[in-house]
């Protein structure tokens, strides 16, 4: 039976979910998936995928790992404003109880399941990544901010949607310059997602996947069909 709540190992970790929910929810306010098991919990976010055949925007995703105070076993699909707002809740009730002096841990709910992600059916692998050069955080940092700038610049405010998604699939689809492996659109998923910093970003890659990874979060990136053979 799929555990209804989840209990993280201390108030600093829902202080950390937190902040990994609310800025998913500013890049795709839709859902996250979460998957719990052995003491941990994985938290993915989608910030790129393709709708349909001709979308040519790469799939990439945001994950967040945190300690879990129990072991047991969840794998759901919620959404972010929902789960949100029970985390919140819980860490109203965290500071509550620090202030009565109890040292208790506070389960969150999880919200009611969605079935219409349709990036939450792929799943990216848990073992067998290389490593393979890492590459720095401010490429990283130039490349998301000149994306952001330029789709600015390309998309007016009253613009359809399928132009926007047109001009996001090209802007980030693109190569990053000396790491073409790594699509644009990854280093936005860093910069939004709040994992870069002065550390390198280390890189690893097994399949049709990429793993950018730093001591902030993970960004997975599983890359099209015609960029296997490079």
């Amino acid at each position: 039976m799929t555990a209804r709540s989840f209990t993280l190992a201390d108030p600093a970790s829902l202080d950390d979910l937190q902040v990994f929910l609310a800025r998913a929810q500013r890049v795709e306010d839709g859902s996250v998936r979460l998957i719990g098991g052995s003491g941990v919990l994985a938290v993915y976010a989608a910030v790129l995928y393709p709708v349909g055949l001709l979308d040519e925007t790469p799939t990439v995703l945001g994950l967040r790992t945190l300690a879990l105070a129990s072991r047991d076993q969840f794998d759901v699909v919620v959404p972010i404003r929902s789960l949100l707002l029970r985390v919140e809740r819980a860490q109203q009730l965290a500071v509550e109880a620090i202030a009565a002096g109890r040292d208790e841990a506070v389960a969150v709910g999880l919200p009611m399941e969605v079935h219409t992600a349709t990036w939450a059916a792929i799943s990216p692998p848990r073992g067998g990544w290389r490593a393979v050069p890492s590459i720095e955080a401010a490429v990283l940092d130039g490349v998301a901010t000149g994306g952001i700038a330029e789709i600015a610049e390309a998309v007016p405010d009253a613009v359809g949607e399928s132009i926007v998604r047109r001009v996001r699939a090209e802007v980030w689809g693109r190569e990053t310059p000396g790491f073409e492996h790594i699509p644009a659109g990854a280093s936005f998923a860093a910069l939004s997602l709040g994992f870069l910093g002065d550390d390198p970003v280390k890189v690893y890659e097994t399949g049709p996947w990429t793993r950018l990874t730093t001591q902030r979060g993970h960004v997975l990136v599983k890359r099209r069909a015609w960029t296997l053979s490079r």
